[in-house]
């Protein structure tokens, strides 16, 4: 099910996200075309729900991997992602990522290395970013809140290799799901302990420390650079989860 496409806007100028036309504010007084109205938009935002619920309902056991999209085939860190997602998949998971280039890509790649489901949960930006080709099914999102919803709901857990901004963001979301207690035995791994030595002892030393957040808050993500100890953390958390799930029937 696709959503129906919005109205252009009148002017001409450089092309704005969807995320950028919802939370633009209106000048006062202006009409618009219904199609380029908020309740129209709010159509479109169900339909992105229902196409990614749609899409996805098949799937059961997969873990989602985060990283940077400006990561070359010949970094180390692509190879480590592309074995880790490969060791995943032998695990009958399935890979979900956001289906662009790098860690993405390499992800990706890995799955389909092992036979098992490739997902890619691509974003509209400002630069148009077109699918990996390892991706094997491919949904497109207009809005990075809808896409965040279906990494959380079809995911048992978070790999966050490297990244900027985007792989920071899916990060804190995960974290405050978990500290919220929205979320459960949710396992977030972090790939590469020099990397993200700075953060950990950012949230240890600073946050924590100065009580913006519990010491255990500051433990809710394993730390490593093995990529079977990653796959570890993660079976051995959903057969957590699927154990409760049994026993709540």
């Amino acid at each position: 099910m696709s959503s129906p496409p919005e109205e252009p806007p009148p002017s001409v100028g450089p092309r704005r996200t969807a995320d950028e036309v919802l939370f633009a504010p209106r000048p006062a007084g202006e009409r618009q075309a219904f199609t380029r109205t908020d309740p129209w938009r709010a159509l479109r935002i169900l339909g992105e729900f229902v196409e990614g619920f749609d899409s996805l309902s098949d799937v059961d056991t997969a873990v989602a991997i985060f990283g940077s999209a400006r990561m070359t085939p010949d970094h180390p860190w692509y190879a480590k992602a592309v074995e880790t997602a490969r060791r995943f998949g032998e695990a009958n998971f399935a890979v979900i990522t956001g289906g662009g280039p790098g860690i993405m890509e390499a992800a990706n790649r890995g799955a389909t290395e092992a036979s098992t489901l490739s997902i890619g949960l691509n974003i509209e930006l400002p630069h148009e970013q077109h699918s990996n080709p390892y991706v094997t099914r491919e949904i497109d999102f207009r809005y990075f809140f809808v896409r965040k919803t279906m990494f959380i709901k079809y995911s048992r857990g978070f790999l966050f290799f490297p990244g900027g901004y985007g792989t920071l963001d899916e990060l804190f979301e995960a974290l405050t799901l978990i500290q919220t207690d929205r979320i459960k035995d949710f396992p977030v791994v972090l790939m590469g302990r020099e990397y993200w030595r700075g953060l950990v002892q950012w949230l240890t030393n600073t946050v924590a420390a100065e009580r913006m957040i519990s010491p255990d808050d500051a433990r809710l993500f394993h730390v490593t650079d093995d990529p079977e100890q990653a796959v570890r953390v993660v079976v051995e958390s959903v057969g957590r989860q699927m154990r409760e799930e049994r026993g709540k029937k």
